[in-house]
């Protein structure tokens, strides 16, 4: 995330986030949460992590909609749900991903 002083990443450049389950939304523009949310749940899934935080926050719930749209049409989805309330609550979805 930019500091104070750092200009916010450009549109065109790749950001890479780190596989390790969790993905959080915050910092990436509505246009681009259908990919990503499909890119990252499928890395993770090859690379053996089988369950996914996807953390969209609370908000007005299209955020949620549009996650749990993208993941009700991937064949690599097994469930998903609401996390829990040590997880994030309604402000974060647990996938779980069929192994490979």
């Amino acid at each position: 995330m930019p500091g104070p002083t750092e200009d916010p990443p450009d549109p065109g450049e790749p950001v890479h986030v780190p596989l390790d389950g969790v993905l959080d939304l915050h910092t990436f523009r509505p246009q681009e949460v259908k990919d990503l949310v499909y890119e990252y749940v499928r890395a993770c899934r090859e690379h053996g992590l089988l369950e996914v935080r996807i953390i969209h926050g609370k908000g007005t719930g299209a955020l949620r909609e549009t996650v749990h749209a993208v993941l009700a049409r991937m064949p690599e989805v097994e469930t998903f749900r609401l996390a829990g309330g040590d997880r994030g609550s309604w402000g974060a979805t647990i996938a779980v991903l069929k192994p490979r």
